[in-house]
């Protein structure tokens, strides 16, 4: 037990293996000025951003992959940090309070986010495309932090699920998927009190 909690010192590696740094698939320049115009709450325009960086557009979409890849990584970069903050200082919460308590104040972080907010406003398809695509990064990497952190909370003997991780992580994200951006999937208020409470009886009775 001993080495498992000296390995909870090893924040955020210990469940976001990445950890908090920029990418390194997208070169450092174009992802600081893709970072800064996304946080400025402007639009994202490729022909905008080549302009920018003195660069044409067929170098930039060379680089990065196009826009939406581009906008993934930003995003991916600040949900990271975001589920860094999430789990700091809650070492001393144990199993299903643990993890819910991450998720609950992941998802205040991120309903606090102007520029997501922004974007989620001005280009609902983008946002709901990258943000919740099985194939995009976000997604993706949230239901594998997830997961982590189940295996985690279960070898300090915390907790025991009859539901293999890799299911239940992704219900819990589709979950606050829909509670979280209720706005734009179906025109009802967001609901993170709510998202919580189910997510927290899933926990509990997997």
């Amino acid at each position: 037990m001993k080495a498992v909690e000296e390995r909870s010192s090893a924040v955020p590696h210990e469940i976001i293996l990445e950890g908090v740094e920029p990418p390194r698939d997208v070169p450092a320049e174009i992802f600081e000025a893709a970072l800064a115009t996304f946080l400025d709450r402007r639009r994202l325009d490729m022909r905008a951003l080549a302009g920018e960086l003195e660069i044409s557009r067929a170098t930039l979409y060379r680089r990065v992959g196009g826009r939406d890849h581009l906008l993934g990584a930003v995003i991916w970069y600040l949900t990271r940090r975001a589920l860094a903050r999430a789990y700091r200082d809650t070492q001393e919460l144990r199993g299903s309070d643990r993890i819910v308590t991450v998720v609950e104040r992941f998802m205040r972080d991120v309903r606090s986010q102007p520029a997501l907010g922004r974007l989620l406003e001005a280009e609902p398809e983008a946002a709901l495309r990258i943000l919740t695509s099985k194939h995009g990064p976000i997604q993706r990497g949230i239901i594998e932090v997830l997961e982590r952190l189940m295996a985690f909370e279960e070898e300090r003997g915390h907790l025991k699920l009859n539901i293999d991780h890799r299911t239940l992580a992704y219900a819990i994200v589709r979950i606050g998927e829909s509670f979280l951006y209720a706005d734009v999937i179906a025109d009802n208020d967001p609901d993170v009190d709510q998202a919580v409470a189910v997510i927290g009886r899933l926990l509990r009775e997997g």
